[in-house]
């Protein structure tokens, strides 16, 4: 969700994209893969995008490279919710034509609005107050294993006293809203806003099922937005053959692997809990730690 910062005011200069031009195809199907995975589990994307990597000897691929190929998952989530959305949408309309206010879907349709204010607006308050936001200590690793940690505990506080006696029909505006401002958490890398999103929704008494959808249809105004504007940033600059492939196969890698996660962690979360995702959290941010202090990674 970071590449929403330079995707909100689109002054990424042309040095700090050529990430896209330098992955090659393998490259590009793995990091798809990457993206695919963490984008809607709760463990962070742009983390793992930026880890994995750079684990891995090929450097940081940055924001740009990255903010593109969520348009796979973007994709993906509209796929698989595109009756919920086609539901919330005709059903706002009615209620509007109808000035029924109070109708579910009209609530919904508020709420998805509303709960998307706070991560453009303090997408922006970042971009003015950290104009090299890509290359700040915020992005550096240290940073991203602290911040998945302290999400992994938070997460676990969620499941421990949440009731979960909410159901995804007794979402409110009120939801949306509050969904919204744990949403732009995920400004920082590490934090995840799938996880930052769920925590929230069982804080506030949501079932996990109801939780997770909410949090997806959620996230689409923001990735949709990042990875638009990060596209058009992209071919306006020229981008070569090799990097119009690798955005390509990332993207349709991204896309496949995205749809069978969110299917998976949606029938995953009716029989079981998260505690899955909290131990991989605080083991993800260990090892970084681990392998900053032991030399087997640098701190970009």
């Amino acid at each position: 969700m970071i590449a929403l910062l330079d995707a909100l005011l689109a002054q990424t200069p042309a040095a700090e994209v050529s990430g896209p031009a330098q992955i090659n195809l393998v490259q590009a199907i793995v990091l798809g893969i990457v993206q695919g995975l963490t984008e809607f589990l709760p463990i962070s994307s742009s983390a793992h995008l930026k880890v994995v990597p750079i684990a891995l000897g090929w450097g940081d691929p940055g924001v740009a490279y990255t903010a593109v190929i969520q348009l796979g998952s973007i994709v993906a989530v509209l796929w698989y919710f595109w009756k919920d959305l086609t539901t919330i949408t005709l059903g706002a309309v009615d209620a509007v034509m109808r000035r029924d206010y109070k109708s579910q879907e009209f609530q919904l349709a508020l709420g998805f609005v509303l709960g998307t204010i706070p991560l453009v607006f303090f997408g922006l308050l970042i971009k003015a107050l950290v104009p090299d936001f890509d290359k700040s200590p915020l992005r550096s690793l240290t940073s991203i294993a602290i911040a998945s940690i302290v999400m992994s505990l938070l997460l676990a506080t969620a499941e421990k006293i949440g009731k979960r006696n909410r159901t995804y029909e007794k979402l409110t505006v009120k939801d949306g809203i509050l969904m919204g401002l744990a949403q732009a958490i995920a400004l920082i890398p590490g934090c995840s806003r799938s996880g930052s999103t769920l925590t929230a929704g069982l804080f506030m008494g949501l079932e996990r099922p109801a939780a997770a959808r909410f949090s997806f249809l959620l996230g689409i105004p923001a990735i949709t937005l990042a990875g638009l504007v990060e596209l058009k940033s992209d071919l306006a600059q020229g981008i070569g053959g090799s990097g119009v492939a690798a955005l390509i196969v990332g993207t349709i890698s991204a896309f496949v692997f995205s749809y069978l996660s969110i299917a998976w962690l949606m029938k995953f979360l009716q029989t079981q809990k998260t505690w899955i995702f909290v131990l991989y959290r605080l083991a993800f941010g260990v090892a970084i730690l681990t392998a900053l202090a032991g030399g087997g990674l640098r701190n970009m």
